[in-house]
């Protein structure tokens, strides 16, 4: 895994992105050479956009999940984000080769059948590049402990699995150590831990473990494999590296005070500002069509308002009016008692099922944004009467209110639709990464993502 901006990227999807970019480019070169027969110095001038359209393209298939853990498993889901990439690169490469100065060769040498066939070959390569090429970068993993926190370290690392990050074995910290984990895989080796390491060639150990009292954690002989260049990581930083989550069962006060992040410095205030109102007001102009469009179904259907306001809990726990697209119907509360809503909710509207499943029943939230109370990216927003419960119920809820609310966040590309506390663990486990972490570039990809979420309905509610 490497580290970007504070974002955790594995890094075969780097390799792979960067691969296909070159194969791409090289690609559109020599089409254009074949059918325009252009001489040197017009292939020269071809370059730059070649270039722009293979990056388009990188990003667009990294939108659609296409390099995503896992990515593959799912047959049917597969064709659709393979179908999406092909029907995207036919607009791409039309914008890219008329816009550009060298525009008039378009037509001659890069013929829509051939853009499609480009926009194939590359999510095919999407598809196929998780099983490729990791071998030569394979981590291999000991991990101290055999209970319930190994086997979710196991789990982490093997749902989705990764061609990248192979588990070698579990190696008991005391004996009696309670076993969760395939008895055929736990380490018996007569030796120092350090020696264990070397004779399995691991690169990195982590350590499963809660308990820090009564010499269970062998802290000698994880600083001699530290100081051999052997990685050593915690369950917290584990989880952090690989699911982009700060796990509450293995999170403390005295992580989250001396470890790193968590900075709210006033420079990336004014950054993330900025960025807020220049992309909501060009996605306003953008998507205004759209809203008007929405703000006349729900007319026709459920009658006036065609909007829906409700207290929610912002920065600091300050309260603001969170601003929708109504989706339920007029009586949803009628008894005034503040309820979960749920996936299959019978409150929503048919109307109001469509804008939640793509999204546009949130596109009001961005006149919160250029008010302030909101930022694009950021936790959702709760209501005041589920804050005061999860508040109570869950550790460390509160630290997620350090940073403005958003329209789109971090829990919400990554966890489906929640509707209970244990949801809401859930989701705090993202909502913290993303306190911890955030950056610009962290919320770019979290923009990327919900792409990616309302083109496959991923999570809809």
């Amino acid at each position: 895994m490497l580290k970007l901006f504070n974002h955790y990227v594995p890094s075969s999807t780097i390799l792979q992105l960067i691969f296909d970019a070159m194969l791409l480019f090289v690609a559109v070169v020599v089409v254009f050479v074949l059918q325009a027969r252009v001489d040197g110095m017009l292939v020269a001038a071809v370059v730059p956009s070649a270039f722009a359209f293979a990056v388009a393209m990188m990003i667009l298939n990294g939108a659609l999940g296409l390099y995503r853990p896992g990515f593959g498993a799912d047959f049917r889901q597969t064709l659709m984000r393979i179908g999406m990439s092909i029907a995207l690169s036919v607009p791409v490469a039309y914008g890219i080769f008329q816009v550009l100065p060298w525009g008039e060769f378009a037509h001659e040498a890069l013929e829509l059948n051939v853009i499609a066939l480009l926009g194939f070959v590359v999510a095919v390569r999407g598809f196929t590049a998780r099983r490729t090429g990791a071998g030569v970068f394979v981590k291999r993993i000991m991990v101290i402990g055999t209970g319930s926190d190994a086997a979710a370290v196991e789990h982490a690392l093997t749902h989705p699995a990764s061609s990248s990050l192979q588990v070698v074995g579990f190696y008991p910290a005391a004996s009696g150590d309670e076993v969760r984990v395939n008895p055929k895989q736990i380490i018996h080796f007569d030796g120092s831990l350090l020696a264990a390491a070397n004779h399995l060639r691991v690169t990195e150990i982590i350590v499963a473990l809660k308990e820090r009292r009564g010499g269970a954690i062998p802290l000698r002989e994880l600083l001699d494999c530290k100081m051999a260049g052997i990685k050593v990581l915690d369950l917290s930083s584990f989880f952090e590296r690989v699911r982009g989550q700060v796990r509450i069962d293995s999170l403390r006060a005295s992580w989250l005070i001396y470890g790193e992040g968590f900075r709210q410095g006033w420079g990336r205030t004014l950054v993330k500002r900025v960025f807020d109102i220049f992309v909501s007001l060009l996605l306003l102009v953008l998507a205004a069509p759209v809203m008007v469009l929405a703000a006349l179904l729900i007319v026709l259907e459920d009658g006036a308002p065609v909007f829906y306001r409700q207290e929610r809990v912002g920065l600091g726990g300050r309260l603001f009016k969170v601003t929708k697209f109504r989706s339920m119907r007029r009586d949803a509360e009628r008894d005034g008692k503040p309820r979960w809503a749920t996936a299959n909710d019978d409150r929503v509207t048919r109307v109001g099922r469509f804008i939640r499943r793509v999204r546009i029943d949130e596109l009001p939230q961005l006149f919160n944004v250029l008010k302030g109370d909101m930022s694009l990216v950021g936790p959702r927003p709760e209501r005041p009467f589920f804050v005061d419960q999860l508040t109570r119920d869950i550790p460390f809820y509160a630290v997620r209110h350090c940073v403005k609310p958003g329209v789109t966040g971090w829990a919400q590309v990554r966890y489906q639709y929640g509707s209970s506390v244990d949801d809401a663990i859930n989701k705090l486990q993202y909502d913290l990464y993303y306190v911890k972490n955030h950056t610009l570039f962290l919320d770019t990809v979290v923009l990327f993502e919900t792409v990616r979420v309302v083109l496959t309905g991923e999570g809809a509610h």
